[in-house]
């Protein structure tokens, strides 16, 4: 028998082995981007400083850098350019600077107003776009080596023998007439000047003077920040341009160029070439605020989250009534809230800032869109506290107001200045009445009104009698014209030098004028004469 151990059951055998059956991995949906190769990095020389740069220097008040005449310093109202010859000192913006010091600077200090060849960093973009006329170069006669020059530097502004006195501009002051008659076509117009959240800014000078060179008013609206505080923005509106705020209504005023303004000698400011970055002021939110520890802190902004906000502010709104609702609201709670959902994070912690100086306030919190107050512990109120004495209280006014009963407790009801003075012209023109006797009853109560009332129709519906000479005539009263004026310094002092009340009106140089014909002389007097002498 064969042996066939060494033998193979096959004569061929497979050269590999069979595929195993192994899941195959599934492509991409969407194929792999293939990056290019990395970008070169940027020379320091050309990157640009900005707010989010890591360049911070400190700096004190004084002197930043000078070249020559030209200065750049930190003084009371912020960093500011000065320049030889110019009637104050340039700042970016005049009306929204903090009025904190500055801690750093975020970018060299250059000004705003020189050439492009000042060494100053790139931004990308040159500063003033290049003059199509081809500007013509002179060389040095008489000398050997030929230098080119250009005929005239840069300018920077014609100041010195062009300004003239506020004063001499202005003239003599408006009469109600002419000031209604000046505003009346601009009320509907839109050629304007438009102040945003960095309030009057220094270009903003240029172009109101363009404004004066086609009109005598140039109308200014202002929206969103600068209208918390429209006392600051017309003050400074009176003293850059050297105009006169005739009217003001809201968050526009319409400034008046002078009787005497003449377009071709006045101040030519320089134009800023880019915005300065804003230098770095202390923070607004303090762990631990001036009066509070940090848990009391935290436990205000805890009771914060669930206070009901007092307003929402609409983005680009007008704020005249802010800051005496907030004062009105610090009357009933230690701490406010204003919604401000919706707008940008720097126009909330500006109205803030501005706030925390006209209210005055503690500021306790930015979360979640929202403005959290505190009124700070040397709080007062705006109203005097009723005497906690129970004897009798003297009259506070010749009209018996604001007084005090022993019988009834000596409780008293204080009531507010314009209050006061509201009910005071009403006892004076018969439109009130005064209760001698507070006990009284339900039928004796209805007799006094019942009579006041007779009194007070009689009032209204009487007119006291007109006794004209025979030779006179309605038209002919007066030969001399009355002459009436809305202001009545000799110096053009500026109207609000005297704070405005919120609550006043400041329209009142465009009243109604005083008729002309007498009381009882219309057509529905006559009428009503027959109808009495009927009767």
């Amino acid at each position: 028998m064969a042996v066939i151990g060494q033998l193979h059951l096959f004569s061929n055998l497979p050269s590999k082995y069979p595929p195993q059956n192994t899941p195959k991995t599934p492509k991409p949906p969407i194929p792999i981007p293939k990056y290019g190769p990395p970008k070169p990095k940027t020379p320091p020389a050309f990157k640009t400083n900005h707010n989010r740069s890591k360049y911070y220097k400190p700096v004190k008040q004084g002197v930043l850098s000078s070249d020559g005449d030209r200065t750049i310093l930190i003084g009371e109202s912020g960093l500011s350019y000065q320049l030889p010859g110019a009637p104050f000192e340039f700042q970016f913006s005049y009306s929204e600077t903090p009025k904190a010091k500055p801690l750093a600077i975020r970018e060299p200090a250059f000004l705003p107003f020189a050439p492009p060849t000042m060494p100053r960093p790139w931004t990308g973009k040159a500063p003033m776009k290049k003059s199509k006329r081809n500007v013509r170069l002179f060389g040095a006669e008489g000398s050997g080596v030929k230098r080119m020059e250009m005929r005239a530097g840069f300018d920077f502004g014609r100041f010195s023998g062009v300004v003239k006195p506020r004063n001499e501009l202005l003239g003599k002051p408006l009469s109600k007439v002419e000031a209604r008659d000046l505003v009346k076509p601009y009320l509907s117009s839109n050629r304007q000047v438009n102040l945003g959240r960095d309030g009057l800014t220094h270009n903003m000078l240029e172009l109101i003077h363009t404004h004066w060179r086609r009109e005598p008013i140039c109308k200014v609206r202002s929206l969103g920040v600068p209208t918390v505080d429209m006392n600051n923005v017309c003050r400074c509106l009176e003293e850059k341009t050297g105009g006169k705020i005739i009217f003001r209504v809201g968050g526009i005023a319409y400034l008046f160029r002078g009787r005497n303004y003449d377009p071709r000698n006045r101040p030519q400011y320089p134009v800023m070439l880019w915005k300065p970055a804003t230098p770095v002021y202390p923070k607004l939110i303090q762990d631990a605020p001036e009066g509070l520890t940090k848990a009391e802190a935290d436990v205000f902004r805890e009771k914060g989250k669930k206070l009901l906000p007092i307003c929402k502010l609409a983005k680009n709104g007008v704020y005249a009534t802010l800051v005496r609702d907030v004062r009105s609201a610090f009357e009933e709670c230690p701490i406010v809230k204003i919604n401000c959902t919706g707008m940008h994070a720097s126009d909330y912690k500006k109205i803030g800032a501005k706030l925390k100086e006209l209210v005055p306030c503690v500021l306790l919190s930015f979360d979640d869109e929202q403005i959290l107050m505190w009124r700070g512990q040397d709080w007062k109120s705006m109203y005097k506290r009723a005497s906690t004495a129970l004897s009798p209280v003297r009259d506070m006014t010749a009209n018996g107001l604001n007084r005090s009963d022993p019988e009834s407790g000596g409780r008293r009801v204080q009531s507010s200045p314009k209050m006061m003075s509201l009910w005071n012209r009403a006892i004076e023109s018969s439109q009130a009445l005064v209760l001698d006797d507070l006990d009284l009853g339900p039928d004796a109560l209805l007799e006094k009104v019942e009579e006041f009332e007779r009194l007070s129709q009689a009032t209204v519906h009487s007119f006291p009698a007109v006794i004209l000479p025979s030779g006179d005539v309605l038209g002919n009263q007066s030969e001399e014209p009355e002459e009436e004026s809305c202001l009545d310094d000799d110096d053009y002092q500026s109207y609000y030098d005297s704070e405005y009340d919120d609550e006043s009106d400041i329209n009142d140089s465009f009243d109604g004028m005083d008729s002309s014909s007498p009381l009882g002389s219309l057509p529905i007097d006559l009428i009503a004469k027959q109808f009495s002498d009927t009767e």
